[in-house]
């Protein structure tokens, strides 16, 4: 059997080298030469670290594979390389260049008969592939860490049973305590005693049932202060649907919650307010009822006018009484009493709303188409204009009141006629 045509065709990457001093290559697999990129003729009799795969970076004596293999040798046992980066030149057909490449080795003594060491294997393990996925790992949690940091949220993980394994730099910042406290039991010093309970609750009840959880809980900060917060915490999962890790953040909600229970002070005071303005408004519109319905009963004539246009807005029976036949409200006087426009009595009613002052008539004669048949009727009123201010001050209506004095007038000529006044009529 030809064992070394059976060597080169192991599927192992390895090499065998001489001992000191210079460590020539003696043979190799055709896989160490795969994975090294090299030719047989081109690395066979040169000395393994000064020609064959040197490097210009570090000195011959610090060379972390010479030092490995200096002590299988005088050991005569198998020394084990430490993860190594070592780039391999690309070959001129494929770029040129090198190629950056991570590596595992074991160095491995051969005994002679005497017990001295005749050869030394190195087998080798391409781990590129491991160590730039582990590279892009920690690049990827530098980057977590440093997005972590720079968030104004206290922000941290767990692992799949909730055991805290990493809170960002604002939980330093916040409370004064270093991160290796707060990660060991002080994040739970700065969390308000009565609300510690509840958090411990409902973080176990979490983490049984898998599922998210969100608490309003106060913590310390460095005055000394207890300020409200959100807390949310949500499982990670794996693409196999297990939970590998927990996601929690913490935001700062204090003003925004003090700002809350003023607004709802406040809308307890305007709903007390709005109570007290609805109390003195059903106080107010049964006192005006009992105005409407004095001034709808007396027994005497009232109207209310509105407006320069003065438009019927309240009349009472007896005011009707003087026009059973017309519809006055909501209309002009003008329009409702055309009669009295000529006799002068909107001009007065104009006067009485632009100056503010009251205007007063006794036995007054005013000539009324009372039953609507075209026909002038002498009534005989006593009556007042009284202005209606609104809030400003300002004139926004007029108040009519009066009654008929006919009956005293013809009471009056009946006794002019027979010579007797009024007052000798009353002895």
């Amino acid at each position: 059997m030809d064992f070394s045509e059976l060597f080169i065709h192991l599927p192992d990457a390895i090499v065998v080298v001489a001992p000191e001093p210079d460590f020539k290559i003696i043979t190799c697999t055709n896989a160490y030469l795969q994975v090294t990129m090299r030719k047989r003729e081109e690395i066979v009799g040169l000395s393994f670290i000064l020609e064959a795969f040197p490097d210009p970076a570090i000195s011959y004596e610090q060379n972390p594979v010479r030092i490995s293999l200096v002590k299988a040798i005088a050991t005569k046992q198998v020394d084990y390389l430490d993860v190594l980066r070592y780039d391999l030149p690309k070959p001129e057909t494929e770029g040129g260049g090198f190629e950056v490449r991570y590596w595992e080795a074991s160095h491995t003594p051969v005994l002679d008969e005497a017990g001295e060491v005749k050869y030394v294997i190195q087998k080798t393990m391409d781990v590129t592939a491991r160590e730039l996925a582990k590279q892009a790992q920690r690049e990827s949690e530098n980057k977590f860490r440093f997005m972590a940091d720079a968030m104004p949220q206290l922000v941290f993980t767990t692992d799949p049973e909730g055991k805290l394994t990493y809170l960002n730099q604002r939980w330093s910042v916040y409370s004064n305590i270093s991160i290796d406290k707060l990660l060991a039991t002080g994040w739970q010093q700065i969390i308000h005693p009565e609300d510690l309970p509840e958090v411990e609750k409902r973080g176990t009840e979490a983490f049984a049932t898998k599922t998210e959880m969100q608490v309003e809980l106060r913590k310390r900060d460095k005055e000394g202060n207890y300020r409200w917060h959100l807390c949310r915490i949500l499982p990670m999962r794996g693409e196999d649907g297990n939970i590998t890790m927990w996601l929690g953040s913490s935001t700062d909600i204090h003003d925004t919650r003090l700002l809350v229970q003023e607004l709802v002070t406040t809308n307890e005071q305007m709903a007390l307010l709005a109570d007290q303005v609805q109390i003195a408004y059903q106080k107010a519109e049964a006192e005006r009822k009992i105005l409407e319905r004095f001034i709808m009963e007396a027994p005497a004539f009232f109207c209310i006018l509105e407006g320069p246009e003065h438009r019927f807005e309240l009349v009472n029976a007896h005011y009707q009484k003087l026009f059973p036949n017309r519809e006055l409200l909501h209309k002009p006087v003008a329009e409702a009493l055309p009669e009295v426009v000529e006799q002068g009595f909107v001009q007065l009613l104009d006067s009485v709303y632009q100056t503010g002052k009251s205007y007063e008539a006794k036995e007054i004669l005013v000539k009324l188409d009372q039953h609507d048949i075209g026909k002038l009727d002498d009534v005989y009123v006593n009556f007042l204009y009284q202005p209606i201010l609104d809030e400003t001050e300002k004139v926004s209506g007029i108040l009519v009141f009066g009654f008929e004095v006919n009956e005293v007038i013809k009471l009056r000529k009946q006794l002019q006629e027979s010579g007797r006044s009024v007052n000798e009529a009353a002895k």
